[in-house]
């Protein structure tokens, strides 16, 4: 019951010394995360919260296994950072910082292509398999193991999401935020072919918003091959022409990224659409019989 990350997955922290960083890493090994060491240059033989940093990704992976990597370094070394880790074959990369420029995004999208690498983000909560591992800074107080898998564009939406599949006595297998800037990674149509794959995901939540074309592009995919049921919510319903809403990507140009657009093509493709958040653990429930 995961995708991306699981309990035996051997993480790196690249910017584990920063405040960011050290909190958010201190709550992932509470979670049962396994960090296996960070990474900070000008910082190597520190030790952060047992777990001992090195200089550069090269130098931890020649003293640890490394599977995933979680980066919380500050945005104008970013794409220097993700390049590090995609270079030395870390196949799993969760960016969480945001205000990445769009062209560094893209060279790193492209330079992970290229290696075969699984980029999450950026401006992304995470990456959280249930009772097993979490990369990032989802909350974890609402969610409970079992077999439908959450992709979304919003942390605290997803938060919601999750307790209301909660209360209807679903739990989750992999919960993933693929991030709210324009240019991200990994897109809805991306992850949910990962859970279409996973035999132990019985079903997908997708939490979308307004801007861009992804949940089109998901509910395009959906139609052609997804063979588990799927429970929609879109946010930005109300949100007038032209309205940016908090994420960079969260933006309706025209007739592109409305909600009515989403919302027609995920109705084509057959997944059921919540009218409020709170109503998508009562609608897949129906959909898991």
């Amino acid at each position: 019951m995961a995708i991306l990350i699981k309990r035996e997955t051997k993480v790196l922290i690249q910017g584990i010394t920063g405040k960011e960083g050290m909190f958010h890493s201190k709550l992932m090994l509470e979670y049962g995360t396994q960090i296996v060491a960070g990474v900070t240059p000008g910082k190597y033989g520190e030790n952060v919260l047992g777990v001992p940093v090195y200089d550069t990704v090269k130098e931890a992976m020649e003293n640890h296994p490394v599977d995933a990597s979680g980066i919380f370094v500050p945005a104008r070394f970013t794409k220097e950072a993700a390049f590090e880790a995609i270079d030395a074959g870390i196949k799993v990369i969760v960016i969480l910082t945001e205000g990445i420029p769009i062209h560094d995004m893209m060279k790193i999208k492209g330079f992970a292509k290229e290696k075969g690498t699984r980029v999450i983000g950026p401006n992304t909560p995470g990456v959280v398999t249930v009772g097993q591992s979490k990369i990032g800074l989802l909350d974890t107080h609402h969610v409970m193991p079992g077999n439908v898998g959450v992709i979304s564009r919003s942390g605290t939406l997803t938060t919601e999401i999750t307790a209301s599949l909660v209360q209807e006595g679903i739990g989750q297998s992999t919960i993933v935020g693929i991030g709210g800037d324009q240019v991200v990674g990994s897109t809805f149509k991306d992850i949910l072919v990962l859970f279409q794959e996973d035999k132990e995901t019985k079903g997908v939540v997708i939490v979308g918003e307004i801007g861009g074309t992804m949940e089109e592009e998901a509910a395009e995919y959906a139609r052609e091959k997804m063979t588990k049921p799927i429970v929609a919510w879109i946010a930005g319903r109300n949100a007038p022409e032209g309205k940016r809403l908090g994420h960079a990507g969260a933006i309706v140009e025209g007739e592109m990224g409305t909600a009515e657009s989403k919302m027609k093509a995920l109705s084509q493709a057959n997944i059921s659409i919540a009218k409020v958040p709170w109503e998508v653990g009562i609608l897949m429930r129906q959909a898991l019989g």
